[in-house]
């Protein structure tokens, strides 16, 4: 059997995390396949006994896919054990990395059909030369505000791999879902 970790990405940190996440659990001897969930029509789930889904934030919300995937699946998905993680550059700050502290975690974790059973918050990262004009444009006005980075030459990765690793291992772990045992 293996984990499933679909990710839904916008400038691809999200897949960076998604894959990462997998390389960890191979080194835990865990099998993962890695799929896009905007490309993630139809997916076999009796080949899967756990499934993570990360979704970056992109002024101020999750991609309106994430959502439809979730209505859509949230039968099998609250079957399996299940792990959630964002990822937003608001999570930069220490203090808003956690599910609890973070407005869009929260949110999402308060409304969503899926009871995962561990989620997480990670910082994303901040490549302004590859945003187009409007993004740059916006993402700037917004790091200003709340004094984050504002050369819109560099590309700052704020993710923290040490924590992502942590969240790998205790994916390995989780063995069974309490709703369903």
């Amino acid at each position: 059997m293996k984990t499933l970790i679909l990710f839904s990405t916008r400038d691809g940190q999200t897949r960076e995390i998604a894959s990462f996440i997998a390389s960890e659990l191979k080194e835990q001897g865990v099998d993962a396949d890695v799929m896009n969930l905007h490309r993630a029509e139809t997916i076999d789930w009796s080949l899967y006994n756990k499934v993570v889904i990360g979704a970056s934030i992109r002024y101020g919300h999750f991609h309106a896919a994430l959502d439809a995937f979730v209505k859509k699946h949230h039968a099998e998905l609250n079957a399996l054990p299940g792990a959630f993680f964002s990822v937003n550059l608001v999570a930069r700050k220490p203090e808003k990395r956690t599910p609890q502290t973070n407005n869009y975690t929260r949110k999402f974790l308060l409304h969503s059909l899926w009871r995962p059973d561990h989620c997480a918050v990670f910082a994303g990262a901040l490549r302004y030369p590859r945003y187009r004009w409007y993004d740059r444009f916006m993402i700037r006005l917004i790091m200003k505000m709340t004094g984050g980075e504002t050369d819109t030459r560099k590309e700052v990765v704020y993710t923290d791999w040490k924590q992502v690793a942590a969240f790998a291992r205790e994916i390995a772990r989780l063995s069974h879902n309490p709703r369903n045992g």
